[in-house]
């Protein structure tokens, strides 16, 4: 069970509403998770929302490389809502379930291609001792350049914050589906 309820939007500021319109309309095309926490500031979503939408669907890493990083994110802050919720975005982007698989049970996938290896390398290296190893760091900029190795970081830094919000505020998986992995 949540810790907040999900306003309605009959009961949203005029500010929250404009939100929730820009969001609900724009290439996420739903108002859910995170966002029913972080409406609580419009301010604050206001800032928040455009830069995750940057992290998610513009950088240089292709979907199945930036769902990928998500997941690993995810998994690793046992955030449930994020990491159901883009494991099928990871699938349609190409990335191999055996993949997904694997992270569900903390386990180093096997098979990888050299740019997956080289995300999840960088992203577990940073999340799991909060620094990033020069061959780590050199795989990376090897695959994506400087601007890819930023984006990745950044991309990994927000969906650390997405999972403590989720967690913090005990954000649940939707009703009907099961939990990706036991907390």
């Amino acid at each position: 069970m949540a810790r907040l309820k999900v306003i309605p939007l009959e009961q949203m500021s005029e500010a929250q509403r404009k939100l929730y319109d820009r969001i609900t309309s724009g290439p996420r095309g739903a108002f859910r998770g995170p966002f029913t926490v972080w409406i609580r500031s419009p301010e604050y979503l206001d800032k928040l929302e455009p830069v995750g939408e940057y992290l998610r669907f513009k950088t240089v890493l292709p979907p199945r490389l930036s769902e990928f990083a998500i997941l690993i994110a995810a998994r690793l802050m046992k955030a449930q809502y994020p990491f159901q919720a883009h494991e099928p975005h990871a699938v349609k982007g190409g990335l191999d379930p055996a993949i997904i698989d694997a992270l569900r049970v903390r386990r180093r996938p096997g098979n990888m291609k050299a740019d997956e290896a080289a995300v999840y390398d960088f992203a577990t290296e940073l999340l799991e001792t909060k620094f990033v190893g020069d061959a780590a760091y050199k795989a990376v900029a090897a695959q994506f350049g400087e601007k890819g190795a930023l984006d990745l970081t950044a991309l990994i830094g927000h969906y650390t914050m997405v999972s403590m919000t989720v967690n913090a505020f005990e954000v649940p998986v939707p009703e009907g589906v099961k939990p990706p992995f036991p907390v």
